[in-house]
């Protein structure tokens, strides 16, 4: 009886053994299946986007900005001022890889080189993700990253947005890994301050992370270790460590500027410079600036919107946005966020969540009181609220998958197909954008780039005639295009925001057509490249229709019209 009771109770224990073996094998085959299912959307994305990286360049900053002055360098054999612009002065670490195959005739790789800064910010979200709670979770996050739909459009671009979030997010994580390390390792908080002066060094948004990260290298070092003094210590090698990354960029505008973040705060800078002489056309008022930028103005009167409208901006943010909307964002979110981020606090072990948190919060409000809301400026905090948000959402799976009510644990296994549905949006956008652009006609050789361009550029067509047909001393200004002059391979010049300030001083000239002739060429240009509807439109809202019949006139003494397309003339100023 006894060797009986033993053999039950041996196969008793072997089934008790046999049973946490076959969970964990159910759990582990459970985990390779989710990792190949995330890995398969995680290649379509890709392959989707690497298609749409092979079209030229069609995109509005890339075309007045990130590209077309590059290529205006390279045609004047190297930097040249162009006052005209404001955004010759931006910083333009990443411009300058784009200048690379720009030199050799390829626009196509610079789309392809902001992808990889997309992607390699992805997988930092993925690495932070994988060592903080495995390898589903932080694929996961890659693919809530990548596939959200702003990023998407960005991918696909010649912008530069995609490498600030990559700097910042590097020095963001550095810093946490110092702190980790309790501050033994400098490395990580001098590779910290690079990333964040190659930030700085790429858009002037980064200004913002740059002042809360160096702040929070402060604070935090001092409340850990109580060493104020050697806190202050630290703030300054971060800071002066940054500084030095970003220093030709602002050495640069010093010097041709009087103000090293030009065109920001430069009345601060006046000092320095003296002043600026305002543009020759502008009359008496038109140059003053006004009382700057005001969120609740600008949301009120242009916008319409109500108080309690701007208080939900920043839920707001994950559900209206709209892509080339400014009222809506300038882009589009997923509503993932705002659902799963709240749930990133459940339990008592907090980790980092807190300094994302206010990361987020800082740079969130910093950048809405400063400027229009763009999703495109607050993007330093996307990488981070991706982080909250898988954290979210592994908390409130695993939370549910505890109770013993029924109801809550079915409510547990819903929440994936939430989270599978609310990413099909992410791809379902994915597919709107290759059916907008409609490529595979142009990668299988249906299509010219010419004619892909035509298609795609409203503005081509007139650009290609100037190419084709104009001396190559002839300067083309461009009014009401928003500075597009990439394709252009003539010189060019524009005064982008100052357009209403143009047609009133044509008005003020027009009273023969010889004195409206000298303020055209007065302009810079011997042609005047011209979207006429906006041009009509600019006149006819300001001035009577007298008016509006005698500017016209004399622009038709004055002006030759030699091409027009798509509602886009060239004009030669005789």
């Amino acid at each position: 009886m006894q060797h009986s009771r033993d053999g039950i109770e041996a196969g008793t224990v072997a089934h008790q053994e046999v049973l946490p073996l076959s969970s964990a094998e159910a759990s582990s085959r459970t985990e390779r299946i989710l990792c190949l299912v995330i890995a398969c959307a995680l290649a379509g994305i890709l392959v989707i986007e690497i298609i749409l990286c092979l079209m030229p360049p069609v995109s509005r900053d890339a075309l007045i900005h990130h590209l077309a002055i590059p290529k205006l360098w390279i045609r004047h054999g190297g930097f040249y001022e162009m006052p005209w612009t404001q955004f010759s002065y931006f910083p333009m670490n990443i411009d300058l890889l784009y200048l690379v195959p720009l030199i050799f005739g390829n626009d196509r790789v610079p789309a392809f080189i902001h992808l990889l800064f997309g992607w390699g910010t992805g997988y930092l979200v993925y690495r932070y993700l994988k060592d903080q709670q495995g390898k589903v979770w932080g694929l996961l996050g890659l693919l809530v990253f990548v596939s959200t739909p702003m990023v998407i459009r960005l991918s696909i671009t010649a912008y530069v947005d995609l490498g600030m979030i990559f700097f910042t997010t590097a020095s963001v994580l550095s810093f946490i890994r110092w702190r980790d390390g309790r501050y033994e390792e400098i490395k990580w908080l001098l590779l910290s301050a690079v990333c964040m002066g190659l930030a700085a060094g790429t858009k002037y948004n980064a200004l913002i992370s740059w002042l809360f990260l160096g702040g929070a290298v402060c604070f935090l070092y001092a409340r850990d270790t109580g060493k104020q003094l050697q806190a202050i210590r630290w703030g300054l090698i971060f800071f002066l460590v940054a500084l030095v990354t970003v220093s030709p960029w602002l050495v640069k505008n010093l010097v041709l500027k009087g103000n090293p973040i030009y065109p920001l705060m430069d009345n601060v800078f006046s000092f320095i410079h003296g002043g600026r002489e305002t543009a020759a056309f502008l009359a008496a008022g038109e140059a003053e600036k006004g009382a700057g930028y005001s969120l609740l103005r600008n949301r009120t009167l242009l916008y319409g919107e109500e108080i309690w409208q701007i208080l939900l901006l920043p839920l707001r943010i994950f559900f209206e946005g709209r892509d080339h909307s400014p009222q809506h964002f300038d882009g589009v979110l997923n509503p993932l966020f705002a659902l799963s981020i709240p749930f990133a606090f459940v339990g008592s072990q907090k980790g980092h969540r807190f300094l994302f948190f206010l990361f987020i919060i800082f740079v969130f409000l910093v950048s809405i009181l400063m400027a229009d809301v763009r999703i495109r400026y607050i993007l330093p905090i996307l990488p981070f609220m991706t982080i909250l948000a898988v954290t979210g959402i592994r908390n409130i799976t695993e939370w549910l998958a505890r109770r013993g009510q029924k109801a809550l644990r079915l409510a547990g296994r819903a929440v994936p197909y939430a989270v599978v549905l609310l990413i099909a949006a992410n791809l379902f956008y994915l597919g709107n954008q290759f059916t907008a652009i409609k490529p595979l006609p142009y990668i299988l050789g249906e299509e010219s780039r010419d004619e892909f361009l035509s298609r795609q550029v409203g503005s081509y067509r007139a650009t290609a005639f100037i190419n084709r047909e104009l001396p190559g001393d002839a300067v083309v200004y461009l009014l009401y295009l928003s500075g597009r002059g990439y394709y252009l391979d003539r010189d060019y010049i524009y005064h982008v925001g100052l357009e209403t300030a143009v047609v009133r001083a044509m008005v003020r000239s027009s009273a023969d057509a010889a004195t409206l002739a000298a303020f055209l060429r007065s302009l810079g240009g011997t042609h005047i490249l011209v979207r006429e509807e906006l041009l009509m439109k600019a006149l006819e809202d300001n001035f009577p229709g007298e008016t509006v019949r005698n500017v016209r006139e004399k622009l038709a003494e004055c002006l030759t019209k030699v091409y027009e397309s798509n509602g886009h003339a060239v004009y030669r100023i005789r």
